[in-house]
């Protein structure tokens, strides 16, 4: 499943980057037109490596996969590869509302499917889950998807403020999760 998802998300990464068009000429002056485009591509790809990191620790912690935790999985990455979709349409249309309200959405449901995983983990190997010991209260995990809804809405007042607020929710899960390193020790 690790694999899996790697190779899923290294296809993700390499399509937002092939969406990223060479400008023609050579001044600087080329790239204030792309500046959208990049400014969305950076935090997409830092999305993508905070999936990606988490989901590496995730698996450390988890020694069982069942039918339902590789279903989990599988939808986790299906919102996670709408993110070049969103990307390319709101670095095109320069933030524009609806682009970047999508954007929010992707973002949520990537949120909650992340949850999910994790909770299909702790289903599967019980009250002695090291996910679970883990993961604890998950401040982050819970209030990053309420962030997101609020930017989803304010989009619609001023797009500036939902890139700040997905910004910052990047921010906060830039560093990888310790919790669950530090669980791992523990048990070693």
């Amino acid at each position: 499943m690790e694999a899996f998802t790697d190779g899923v998300l290294a296809i993700i990464i390499t399509i937002m980057v092939l969406e990223l068009k060479v400008p023609h000429g050579t001044g600087l002056e080329v790239l204030s037109p792309l500046l959208p485009i990049l400014a969305s591509y950076v935090l997409s790809f830092v999305y993508i490596g905070i999936y990606w990191n988490n989901h590496h620790h995730l698996l450390q912690a988890c020694h069982r996969v069942t039918g339902s935790v590789m279903w989990a999985n599988l939808h986790l990455l299906f919102w996670l590869s709408l993110i070049p979709f969103t990307t390319g349409w709101m670095g095109e249309n320069h933030f524009a509302a609806v682009p970047t309200a999508a954007y929010g959405v992707v973002l949520v449901m990537a949120g909650f499917a992340y949850l999910l995983l994790q909770q299909r983990i702790i289903a599967a190997e019980g009250d002695q889950s090291l996910v679970k010991r883990a993961i604890g209260a998950d401040w982050k995990g819970k209030a990053s998807p309420l962030l997101y809804v609020l930017a989803i809405g304010l989009a619609f007042v001023s797009p500036r403020i939902s890139m700040a607020i997905y910004t910052a929710v990047a921010i906060t899960w830039f560093v990888p999760d310790r919790r669950i390193e530090r669980v791992l020790a523990e048990r070693e």
